[in-house]
């Protein structure tokens, strides 16, 4: 999770225009992270009740080295210390919450990361900097042994392109971080096939944040240098192609919304095709497996009160579904997912101290529910196309076949109408197309099997490229 401060510049916005590819997915997974309140054995049991209204299937779980550990602080290992052992970790709340899920039947992301600890850094300088290679295949080890029968997906390392989570990012000038990580993914696949349950797994690479500065790599130049790559992909003869499953990746955008196009090296969700782009050349290039998939491991909208990222809380439940219509869209895309479901807390000090956590979360933090709580679990995207029309995507997330959804409008200060029922796909997805009304909203409306009424928030009709229609 990071953040990064970039200003609207509306002068990189440009007429992206939406139009579903030929192939695009007919499903794609979704997982929801909610760290605070998952690990959290006080909040939990409220947050799984939560999670099941929200129709969540699958959770994705950070699992820091450091965290689990013995003696983390130390600058060598405890004596007898054998890496590969489970019980040579303390797995703690880890072990509840993997639990908690495999009760309900919902599948789990497994991202393993740093920080790290000490002994595991060249004369335990820090928690960060160039972890030890054969230190995290011991470590991968463990866990491959620990969870490996009840987890298949797993990505290594969260943000390797960000100086909170490794270091150094660049040494003398030229990036630093890539080339680390490659090690260190390299020993994670090593360790997990030491542990006898690497069958069946499927490994991530990547994990990246979406926007380079002057300390963070960005996430091409990152790609590329963790591929032994060149600029124009031609590939060392010094490297071999690296198994993955898929790329993960963090496409975040910022408050110009999810059509904002940043630098080159940049990929926010509205420039995906950069990242599908950049996996063909690699693969084409034999660095990694042909028709790589993207896997985006993290995600959210930010909303008000944050004034670096936030948007209205109403423009939060559109962009969330707006972002998701974009990776459904992008038929590389096959996982998705909802960072945060209670806002971090704001911290005493001034804004840039306060709002230094995110603000992404369906809920404040305060635990009022936001309108994209209502709209998460039944997402809908409006599109206009044409002077009269527009084009309603949507989805049923809690449910578990082919369902009905009632689409209901309200032009102006009126009360809402029923304008049709519609059938959704197995996998929970619909679309129609419908009347533009300058003024008018539209929600969705669906009961569960068990008599739970779903109604969504109001969602407003936006064109292809994201400006607002009114």
């Amino acid at each position: 999770m990071s953040r990064f401060r970039l200003a609207p510049l509306l002068a990189c916005l440009v007429a992206l225009v939406a139009a579903a590819p030929a192939h695009a997915s007919s499903s794609q997974t979704t997982v929801f992270e909610a760290p605070r309140d998952l690990l959290n054995p006080q909040t939990r049991p409220a947050a799984l009740v939560t999670l099941q209204h929200l129709g969540v299937h699958a959770i994705r779980v950070i699992l820091t080295w450091n965290d689990v550990a013995p003696t983390p602080d130390a600058a060598t290992p405890p004596a007898g210390f054998d890496a590969t052992n489970p019980a040579s970790y303390d797995w703690g709340q880890y072990d509840d919450v993997m639990a908690a899920a495999a009760a309900r039947g919902w599948k789990v992301l497994l991202t393993v990361t740093g920080q790290v600890p000490r002994w595991a850094t060249p004369g335990g300088v820090d928690h960060l900097t160039r972890p030890d290679d054969l230190d995290f295949e011991g470590f991968m080890t463990a866990v491959g042994r620990h969870y490996g029968k009840q987890v298949k997906l797993i990505s290594i390392w969260n943000e390797p392109n960000q100086p909170q989570f490794l270091l150094p990012q660049f040494q003398d000038g030229q990036p630093a971080s890539p080339r680390i990580y490659r090690g260190l993914y390299q020993a994670a696949i090593a360790g997990l096939r030491a542990s006898g349950n690497y069958t069946g797994m499927q490994v991530l690479f990547g994990e990246t944040s979406p926007v380079g500065t002057g300390h963070v790599v960005a996430p091409l130049t990152f790609l590329r240098d963790a591929l032994c790559l060149s600029a124009t992909y031609k590939m060392s003869s010094s490297c071999s192609k690296l198994p993955m499953a898929g790329y993960a990746h963090h496409a975040y955008t910022t408050k110009a919304g999810p059509f904002y196009v940043p630098p080159a090296n940049d990929v926010t969700i509205g420039v995906l095709s950069r990242l599908s782009t950049a996996l063909d050349r690699a693969g084409a290039a034999g660095a990694i497996p042909r028709g790589t998939p993207i896997y985006l491991t993290e995600f959210g909208i930010q909303s008000q009160p944050d004034p670096y990222l936030g948007v209205t809380l109403a423009q939060q439940a559109e962009y969330l579904g707006i972002s998701e219509h974009i990776a459904y869209e992008n038929p590389r895309v096959k996982l998705f997912s909802q960072y945060l479901l209670r806002d971090d807390p704001t911290l005493a000090g001034p804004p840039s101290v306060a709002y230094s956590g995110f603000q992404s979360g369906l809920e404040t933090a305060g635990g009022r529910k936001k309108p994209s709580y209502s709209s998460w679990p039944i997402p809908l995207t409006v599109t206009r196309t044409s002077t009269t029309g527009v084009s309603l995507w949507g989805l049923v997330r809690p449910a578990t076949g082919a369902t009905n959804v009632e689409v209901e409008v309200k032009d102006g200060g009126g009360a809402y109408k029923r304008l049709l029922t519609r059938r959704t796909t197995s996998a929970g997805y619909w679309t129609i197309r419908s009347t533009f009304r300058s003024g008018r909203v539209w929600r969705v409306v669906w009961t569960s099997a068990a008599g739970v009424v779903y109604t969504g928030s109001a969602i407003r009709a936006y064109s292809a490229a994201g400006k607002l229609q009114r």
